[in-house]
């Protein structure tokens, strides 16, 4: 006669699970505790900016004035007295113009053209204009943006070309600002999109291309159907990344512009500037940083929404 004793429930089974999570959640706590000084870094110098910006677009802040000593809340009065100034929309509207024409546009139709250029170049000819495309990215922005300047200056180096052709010289910097801005971030800028493109065009399957020569597919053709669809990743990612970076440049306009003739090349990051370092209202400028952020965040948000039919 065999006898069934009922010992309860298996601990032992019960107790694996709970000692594998707890073996999981020790070794995830232990490859993140070396990153901890640096996460707290992150939180101090990157996210506390963030919060502060937003919090203080909710109020009075100002450099002088007893809103200096005394900050209120005040709301969304920063943001309603937004679209209530005519110099916002404006602002808004170069900015749309900057990032499409010079980014979008400028930088990497140039930064590809350059990149494929490269691939059928010779050594000396890809290390010369290499080396001259790359130097305009790598100078600091205040030295591009002073060579910008004594380029398109009435007296510059640009007047002096036409001038030796017997064309008509201009004062570009007052007649055409935003023109002479949008060339001036093309040039400094495409330097990172052709490396962009290079990489991504040397990891191209050779044989996917010497296939459509042979269908009979022309340059053109090879390029539309073939290249740009394989590329698509990098052409969305750079097209975030050129975006991201042309919506806060400061320095390049500044230097050349000041945002004038006026108001005619004042994009928001010199708005922003303007109204809380030059007029002391620090509330209203970070008012114009968030406004800022959020269209830095549409634009990411429809870039990656470009790349999700091939992640999923």
């Amino acid at each position: 006669m065999t006898t069934t004793l009922d010992t309860g429930p298996d601990v032992s089974r019960s107790a694996a699970p709970r000692s594998d999570r707890a073996r999981r959640a020790g070794r995830t706590a232990g490859r993140l505790l070396p990153m901890g000084p640096a996460l707290v870094l992150l939180a101090i110098f990157m996210a506390g900016p963030v919060v502060w910006s937003f919090y203080g677009s909710f109020t009075d802040a100002a450099l002088t004035g007893a809103a200096a000593q005394n900050t209120s809340w005040v709301g969304l009065d920063n943001y309603t007295g937004l679209f209530a100034d005519p110099n916002f929309p404006k602002s808004v509207w170069l900015t749309v113009i900057f990032v499409l024409t010079s980014a979008i546009i400028g930088q990497n139709v140039l930064g590809l053209t350059l990149a494929m250029l490269m691939r059928q170049a010779t050594g000396v000819v890809r290390a010369a204009v290499g080396t001259l495309v790359v130097t305009a990215w790598v100078l600091p922005e205040i030295v591009a943006a002073f060579a910008a300047y004594a380029f398109f200056h009435a007296d510059g180096t640009l007047n002096a070309l036409l001038g030796a052709v017997g064309l008509g010289e201009s004062n570009w910097l007052y007649d055409f600002p935003m023109l002479a801005v949008i060339i001036a971030n093309v040039w400094r800028g495409a330097a990172f999109s052709m490396m962009v493109y290079a990489a991504a065009l040397a990891n191209l399957p050779p044989d996917v291309t010497e296939a459509a020569t042979v269908d009979g597919a022309s340059g053109p053709k090879r390029l539309l159907y073939v290249t740009l669809p394989m590329i698509r990743r990098s052409i969305s990612t750079n097209f975030m990344l050129t975006t991201l970076m042309t919506l806060q440049v400061f320095t390049l306009i500044y230097v050349m512009t000041a945002g004038g003739p006026g108001t005619d090349s004042s994009t928001l990051p010199l708005l922003a500037y303007q109204e809380a370092f030059s007029f002391g209202r620090i509330g209203y400028g970070t008012a114009i940083a968030t406004i800022m952020l959020l269209i830095g965040a549409v634009f990411s948000v429809v870039y990656i929404r470009m790349l999700r039919p091939e992640v999923d």
